[in-house]
């Protein structure tokens, strides 16, 4: 290194490439205002559409219907007389489709909410939507409705920053008896396709829009359904129509439809918990992914809208982890496909190192032409230990020797991308650095490029080795030796994996812990192995590891539940006596459901109950205020600033960790442990929340019913 070179840090973690600095996957991802506050977004597996409370999409907005990180409507805008409507109300009705009533504008002709419009959205495999003109003026109105339709065919990550103009390139293929527009695409290998078709067919094809000349007698109504297929490389994909409440029939065998019926019933005396499990289902099933690895059919969890509607290791694995008990197909599909794709050599531009689990995928223009370098990326230094307690996890809850003894070879190079190449040093920590002029400076889950500070402000220099990495690292380790002493019958290498693990957690609980501030521990080690002295979050993850000492369990306790860390709401990122706090940063101040889900668990484990509940019953609560659902993240204020949580601008909603959070929660409360045969439950549920019962919880190949209320707890298998 050059006097003059700057060292890398994950703000700037290439600072002599020509490229300048890293390019984040959307972490730190600023959301425009075009659409407004109240846009409103739906979605099914890899399609999404967001469009603002008119229910459309202006071009030059980040909205639009996007499929499989492609965006095949950038514009989509209904007008009367050329005017925009006026929203009376609007919103999602499911997950898959929103209502949009709305009225006509002021014009020469007409005076305002003289016709009423329904616009009725669906989405999945293409849209299909219906626009419905109701009049109420007294004498008869002849009117003009236009539906402006545009594309792009923009990379999703073109949407969320800027790209190139694709216009020269775009061929139209417009029906003129006004049935259909086309536009189609091509770049090399990489093709895409879209049509609006309409019924009735317009009364005139102008430029890019479908026109009608209505004529209206007062109560008449009138209708027109628009139905938009895609075709993405050589697949074509429909949508189907349907209605309001009518959900997509895979049918049965198909894995996302048996999760779903599967999954326990939840009966419980407050409607609030009742209502929080039932959105988080529905919101998982939403953003299913189904693939067939080896012939065999599989689902997973998209990690969550809009930008992540696609396979993210880490978001996939705790998401698994989280709904283990609604059934272990998610959590099977997760382990053979991110299996699949596990590296076997070396790419410094995906920042692929043989064994390591992968952290993003994408199927975008730009990653097919081998612009980005997400097909996939492996920049995440956790994934790979994740992976590893996943597939434990797993083995506990349903005892499949089978697919752990297939799955043993991946294991093994898992555990040796740990020791051999996330130990960058040989040091025993787990660190992180890109080698790629687009790999990500954070590869811990706190992966925004400030996400990782001191506490005064400072961003340390890579490699960093971050606390809770090695909290997963122990924990994968132990649970590994206990797949070498069951299913795999290798005893040498189960007494190996302990002693590692033993001496990773002697070492880490001497070089992470800080005595001042009453004892905590580092956020991470930087480049010259310096503590980190951040108090955050991730203290709680090493709770959950089991990482942690007995004699200082109460101390992270007392830290977590703090008035500077606990908001109310739930614990925040980062302390607020911390210089780089923000309540509104993304990982510096924020309070995050997965996180929250994870640390209730780890204070659980070490016996504080108390502090575990208070933390889901104030995520439950929060809840309340957003539809039963939990966003990605909110805003770190405290509760006494506001009747309610305040939310975070650009959280992903829903996100699949966020949505899971609750299932672990209830988990968490309810003591749920399969063990030597059995399911077993050691209760703790909050007053608040009365009795609970969950019923049909499969584990170990049979079903079992579980009813609490406080510390009683019975747990019966069913016959």
């Amino acid at each position: 290194m050059t006097a003059t070179s700057r060292r890398p840090t994950p703000a700037d973690p290439m600072p002599d490439a020509p490229t300048g600095p890293g390019v984040s996957s959307g972490a730190c991802r600023d959301m425009p205002p075009e659409l407004g506050p109240d846009a409103v977004g739906v979605l099914e597996g890899r399609t999404f559409m967001f469009s603002d409370a008119r229910g459309d999409v202006p071009r030059g907005s980040i909205g639009g219907l996007v499929h499989d990180d492609t965006r095949f409507l950038n514009q989509w805008e209904l007008t009367i007389g050329d005017a925009p409507l006026l929203v009376l109300s609007s919103g999602t009705v499911d997950a898959y489709s929103a209502a949009f009533f709305l009225a006509n504008a002021d014009l020469p002709h007409l005076p305002a909410n003289r016709v009423g419009v329904r616009r009725q959205r669906f989405v999945g495999d293409g849209l299909y939507e219906r626009v419905e003109l109701r009049y109420f003026g007294v004498e008869p109105v002849s009117i003009r409705l236009r539906v402006a339709v545009g594309t792009d065919f923009a990379d999703l990550f073109e949407i969320k920053e800027s790209g190139r103009d694709r216009a020269t390139d775009i061929v139209r293929q417009h029906e003129l008896d006004g049935s259909a527009l086309g536009f189609g695409y091509r770049n090399g290998s990489f093709a895409a396709s879209v049509r609006v078709e309409a019924d009735p067919p317009a009364d005139l094809v102008d430029g890019d829009a479908l026109v009608w000349d209505v004529s209206l007698e007062r109560g008449q109504q009138w209708s027109c359904e628009l139905q938009v297929p895609l075709r993405c490389g050589e697949e074509d994909y429909r949508p189907a129509v349907r209605g309001f409440g009518e959900a997509f029939d895979h049918g049965p065998e198909d894995p996302s439809t048996r999760w779903a019926a599967e999954k326990p019933h939840l009966h419980a005396d407050v409607d609030l918990l009742r209502d929080v499990y039932h959105r988080s289902a529905v919101d998982l099933v939403s953003m299913r992914i189904e693939k067939t690895i080896a012939g065999e059919p599989v689902v997973l969890f998209a990690a969550g809208l809009p930008w992540f509607l696609t396979t993210f290791g880490r978001d996939t694995v705790i998401t698994a982890y989280q709904t283990m008990t609604c059934g272990p197909d998610v959590a099977r599909g997760a382990l053979i496909v991110l299996a699949t794709h596990q590296a076997k050599g070396f790419n410094d531009f995906t920042d692929e190192e043989p064994g390591k689990i992968f952290h993003e995928y994408r199927s975008g223009e730009l990653t097919q032409l081998g612009l980005k370098p997400y097909h996939p990326y492996y920049g995440s230094a956790d994934t790979t230990a994740l992976w590893l307690i996943l597939l434990s996890e797993y083995w506990r809850w349903t005892g499949d020797a089978d697919l752990v003894r297939r799955l043993r070879g991946n294991a093994e190079a898992a555990l040796r991308w740990i020791d051999r190449y996330g130990d960058r040093d040989g040091d025993g920590y787990v660190e992180y650095a890109t080698r790629s002029t687009q790999g990500l400076g954070n590869q811990c889950w706190r992966d925004s490029p400030d996400g990782v500070q001191y506490a005064d402000g400072r961003i340390p220099v890579l490699p960093i080795a971050t606390c809770e990495m090695q909290g997963y690292t122990y924990d994968a380790k132990l649970r590994m030796a206990e797949l070498a002493d069951g299913p795999w019958q290798d005893p040498a290498m189960a007494q190996r994996l302990r002693a590692d693990a033993a001496r990773l957690c002697e070492q880490f609980n001497r070089d992470y812990w800080i005595p001042e501030r009453g004892g905590y521990y580092a956020v991470g080690l930087d480049g010259d192995k310096r503590p980190i002295d951040s108090m955050t979050s991730n203290m709680g993850h090493l709770l959950w590891s089991g990482m942690v000492p007995e004699e200082r369990a109460g101390q992270l306790a007392r830290h977590l539940m703090s008035p500077e860390m606990f908001s109310g709401w739930g614990v925040r990122t980062l302390s607020t006596a911390d210089v780089g706090y923000n309540p509104i940063g993304y990982h510096v101040g924020t309070v995050w459901p997965h996180d929250n889900s994870i640390i209730a668990a780890g204070l659980a484990r070490y016996g504080y109950r108390d502090e575990a509940n208070r933390i889901a019953v104030a995520m439950l609560e929060a809840s309340r205020h957003s539809q039963h659902r939990l966003p990605e993240a909110f805003s770190g204020y405290d509760r006494s600033f506001g009747r309610q949580p305040v939310p975070y601008p650009t959280a992903c909603n829903p996100q699949a960790w966020a949505s899971g959070a609750p299932l672990l929660f209830l988990r968490t409360m309810l003591g749920l442990e399969p063990r030597e045969g059995e399911l077993v439950a050691d209760a703790h549920v909050p007053d608040e929340l009365g009795r609970i019962r969950l019923h049909h919880v499969a584990a170990l190949g049979r079903r079992w019913n579980v009813e609490a209320a406080g510390s009683e707890c019975t747990v019966a298998p069913v016959d």
